[in-house]
């Protein structure tokens, strides 16, 4: 399945108008922040230098970024996972896997070797740079900050470059690695639409050494961010109080996903505040099933059992689901509950 899940393809095989379907095919916060009133300007002209300075400023402190580390703003972290690769050295790349494809797409469109590896302890010697997603996406799995550490020893030591995607650490910031960017081939990736429940605003961060983040910015080109990202990005980051009860509110509803998931017979894996991956010898089938009933989650080319569950938005949504995993039980090949 492709990232972001595709409701298209779902629409186009199991039909029904998108109001009708409810798509948990994606790790982005269900309930997003309150779109502030913008005024017709921001729509009207270029963005400024000031208002692109306002967002790196929030983005800094709402990061705990130091004043001596360079951060760059762009539509998306994709973007910034496209022009890494193109402006790192020449030379292969240990990727932890399985995690986001995009990753090892990119690094071999701009012509280097990707290595998958299970874990950061079987670095190849023949890796020169190494690309991490912490938290991993689908299964959760983060890395401690010494091993991390450890890893940046290793790159610098081959004069390489090492990505740390962390477009779902604002769930838990403390795992955050922006700590080891200063005077590090280090580059972190930080992405607002995720927790912020915004993905369509297209708006991410790299955080580095100064002149490594200058790179990017260079190749980006001007007027990277349109001016509505950039007015809203800036007020979400500023609002501690909205993230803090946010984080709350998805610890709970993520505890009732748990809850559903179990009780239907789907033995937990992994995951986040954001997503749950769950195994289930019949899993496939339970796909099509749910799908039947417009009901997307995600499956994986790679593994068979495997799903990925984003958080239904409210109370009634997940009854649906529970409702639909109940009535999918003999369809899918389970044995049906008592």
């Amino acid at each position: 399945m492709k990232h972001g899940g595709d409701l298209g393809e779902a629409m186009a095989q199991f039909g029904g108008a998108p109001e009708a379907w409810l798509d948990l095919s994606t790790g982005i916060n269900p309930n997003p922040y309150p779109l502030p009133p913008l005024s017709h300007d921001v729509w009207q002209r270029l963005p400024s230098r000031v208002d692109d300075a306002a967002l790196l400023a929030a983005a800094r402190r709402a990061y705990a970024v130091p004043d001596d580390v360079g951060i760059v703003a762009a539509p998306g972290t994709q973007a910034l996972i496209q022009w890494l690769p193109r402006i790192a050295a020449h030379g292969a790349v240990a990727i932890v896997s399985p995690t986001y494809n995009e990753h090892a797409a990119a690094w071999r469109l701009a012509g280097h070797e990707v290595i998958a590896i299970d874990a950061v302890a079987e670095i190849p010697q023949a890796a020169r740079h190494v690309v991490i997603v912490n938290p991993n996406n689908p299964d959760g799995r983060v890395v401690d900050h010494a091993a991390l550490a450890r890893l940046v020893d290793i790159v610098a030591a081959r004069d390489g470059l090492m990505v740390i995607d962390e477009a779902f650490v604002d769930l838990d910031p403390a795992i955050s690695a922006v700590a080891l960017c200063k005077d590090r081939p280090v580059v972190v990736l930080r992405s607002f639409g995720k927790f912020y429940g915004l993905a369509g605003l297209r708006l991410g961060f790299a955080i580095g050494p100064q002149r490594l983040i200058a790179q990017v910015r260079e190749a980006m080109g001007p007027w990277i961010c349109s001016g509505p990202a950039l007015a809203v990005g800036c007020i979400a980051l500023e609002d501690d109080r909205w993230a803090n009860e946010a984080r709350d509110k998805l610890r709970v509803q993520a505890a009732r996903l748990d809850t559903v998931l179990q009780a239907a017979g789907f033995a937990p894996v992994g995951g986040t505040t954001l997503f749950r991956l769950v195994r289930h010898p019949h899993a496939s089938a339970y796909h099509t099933a749910l799908a039947r009933r417009q009901i997307w989650c995600r499956r994986f080319d790679w593994a068979d059992d495997l799903l990925r569950f984003g958080l239904p938005p409210d109370d009634a949504a997940l009854d649906r689901l529970a409702r639909a995993l109940a009535e999918s039980q003999l369809e899918a090949g389970g044995t049906p509950s008592p």
